[in-house]
């Protein structure tokens, strides 16, 4: 078995994004992920699996950061001559992040060709249908984001990512422009409680159905026993299960994200038991390839609310990426990613 890690450097013109993508901490213009392949040689064959992770600075990970406990990890792989089940085991005893999602949504992918079968149907789950998925504004002027919400041409969902300037200024301008839509706001956790009960009613009368991370993770406490008019979303509070108990009574709903989950395992035992436990079930992604976005595509079926435009950000995707179309996302297609067919395109 060989394990390999890979950087798209910075100046592939697939890292590279359209524009300058700014959020509640910051911008970028470029997107460093890692990729990560499975090899392993059967009596008949080679089988090669493949995935991608988006290391992220929130959780105080980097490129190099990441490659070195993917490096450590394949190290540790020397002397290791056990079945899929057994280096599944190992990966789950890594961290979670970005590294063990690479690892394990590539061991998903190595498992579909070993076993001829579809990552889908190895899970037992429904193949997905076509699904809307939001498409993102970053933080602008209000007028900016008027204009970049019209030029979407009336999507069905829009995902507009606010700090606390401004939030009902924009939100107007953007309503304006785009009046058929919803829209989902994501605050990154850069408001305040009084932000976030200062602008509800007026989010919610401008078609907002989901305030994503309002308050820092640490002050979740302080959406205890506060009705907000608008359904709150956990992104940045919710890593795995281990957190819902904690969130119940904070939020209505969940954002599952392969790199904190740290890959597809723990993203369907997640969504499993917050489905169980009442929450709403949203999926959502770092800004990488369709690669990134192909695992926890699978698990849309279950899901209010799907943010997966990843690969709408970038310049250019990857071979046999996604097909999305005025909001409406296709299901993946089985050449890239979870299947006995899948193509290494590196």
């Amino acid at each position: 078995l060989h394990v390999r890690s890979r950087r798209q450097r910075q100046m592939c013109i697939r890292d590279r994004l359209k524009s300058v993508f700014r959020i509640a901490r910051g911008a970028k213009t470029q997107a460093d992920v890692v990729v990560v392949t499975l090899t392993a040689d059967t009596d008949n064959a080679r089988l090669v699996g493949w995935a991608e992770s988006v290391p992220y600075g929130r959780y105080n990970e980097t490129v190099e950061s990441v490659k070195q406990e993917i490096n450590q990890f394949a190290q540790s792989l020397s002397t290791f001559d056990g079945d899929l089940a057994q280096l599944s085991d190992k990966i789950q005893a890594l961290p979670g992040g970005s590294a063990r999602n690479a690892l394990d949504c590539a061991w998903w992918d190595l498992k579909a060709k070993s076993e001829q079968k579809s990552v889908a149907d190895l899970l037992s789950l429904s193949t997905p249908s076509p699904c809307i998925t939001a498409q993102t504004l970053s933080i602008d002027t209000p007028e900016a984001m008027a204009a970049a919400a019209k030029a979407l041409g009336h999507p069905p969902l829009i995902k507009v990512k606010l700090d606390n300037q401004d939030i009902v200024p924009k939100m107007q301008a953007i309503h304006q422009a785009s009046p058929d839509s919803q829209f989902i706001v994501d605050a990154n956790e850069g408001w305040s409680i009084h932000d976030l009960k200062a602008c509800g009613d007026s989010l919610k009368a401008l078609n907002v159905i989901l305030i994503e991370q309002p308050l820092p993770a640490d002050k979740d406490a302080e959406l205890i026993d506060y009705s907000c008019p608008v359904p709150l979303c956990a992104d940045e509070s919710c890593h795995t299960r281990k957190e819902l108990t904690y969130l119940k009574g904070r939020y209505d709903a969940v954002n599952i994200k392969l790199d904190k989950t740290g890959g597809l395992t723990e993203a369907h035992a997640l969504a499993q038991e917050a489905q169980a436990m009442g929450f709403e079930i949203m999926l959502g992604c770092m800004v990488g390839s369709s690669l990134a976005m192909a695992p926890i595509s699978l698990l849309s079926d279950c899901a209010k609310f799907v943010d997966l435009d990843g690969p709408l950000l970038i310049k250019t995707d990857r071979e046999n990426g996604f097909d999305i179309e005025q909001g409406l996302m296709q299901p993946l297609n089985n050449a890239l990613w979870g299947s006995p067919n899948s193509q290494i395109i590196l």
